[in-house]
């Protein structure tokens, strides 16, 4: 009676183990069997995670508006043994004012490509999460180049991940704004980051200082940056 009694906690215990609540935001979503999606979350506490929302792509499903990019909340998920389930979210945020134009949702899926790029599965992304979290906010301010946003959003990316030049800031064959802008985007805190502007032909420097960086460290094509340069005649 006592073994069966103990056998019956442990897997109780196991059961509950594997639903958990995380924060995060999903940054892609794609269809699954014939009403599914297949969510990829960039989770505070694991690290990016994919997992399956079942029926969200019905019009009736409580899921279906959390299971779309950019969706930032609470989410619970079930832990299966090689993927996750989605059951149910809490939305705080679906940044529908970014949304709502055209260039900046297209910028905002480059940085979640980007967050993905960096992210890893049960690796702390507490940082990364809270950085594309006020990079998108920032892309429909107003008063904000998108390629100002993106320089930075790129350059605090790669100093998550520990690729970042710390001496780019003392390259004498900058101008000395540009200079000051990239120490700055270095040293302050995730939420003073979008805080300044740049005149033209300083964010151009700064700008291209950044591109070349990010091509010489990463090597990697992002898709979603070249339909950006396209489709907005950015060289």
């Amino acid at each position: 009676m006592r073994k069966r009694q103990r056998r019956s906690e442990r897997l109780t215990g196991s059961c509950m183990s594997e639903e958990l609540k995380v924060t995060g935001m999903v940054l892609s979503a794609a269809p699954s069997a014939e009403y599914d999606r297949r969510v990829v979350l960039l989770t505070r506490e694991r690290g990016k995670i994919a997992a399956f929302a079942r029926g969200a792509r019905r019009p009736t499903s409580r899921l279906l508006a959390a299971a779309a990019p950019f969706a930032f909340g609470t989410f619970t998920v079930y832990a299966g043994r090689s993927s996750y389930t989605l059951l149910d979210a809490d939305i705080t945020n679906y940044f529908q004012e970014m949304k709502a134009d055209f260039e900046q949702t297209c910028y905002g899926i480059y940085f979640a490509e980007v967050a993905d790029y960096y992210s890893r599965e049960n690796l702390d992304a507490s940082g990364l999460l809270k950085l594309l979290y006020v990079s998108l906010r920032a892309l429909s301010n107003p008063h904000l180049e998108n390629e100002l946003v993106r320089s930075v959003f790129e350059m605090r990316a790669m100093m998550l991940d520990g690729e970042y030049p710390c001496d780019v800031a003392e390259d004498g064959s900058l101008c000395e704004s540009t200079r000051y802008a990239l120490s700055y985007v270095m040293q302050a805190p995730v939420q003073k980051l979008y805080t300044f502007r740049l005149k033209p032909e300083i964010l151009k420097e700064f700008r291209d200082v950044q591109e070349r960086i990010m091509k010489k460290n990463t090597g990697h094509e992002f898709k979603s940056l070249e339909m950006i340069k396209t489709l907005f005649d950015i060289s």
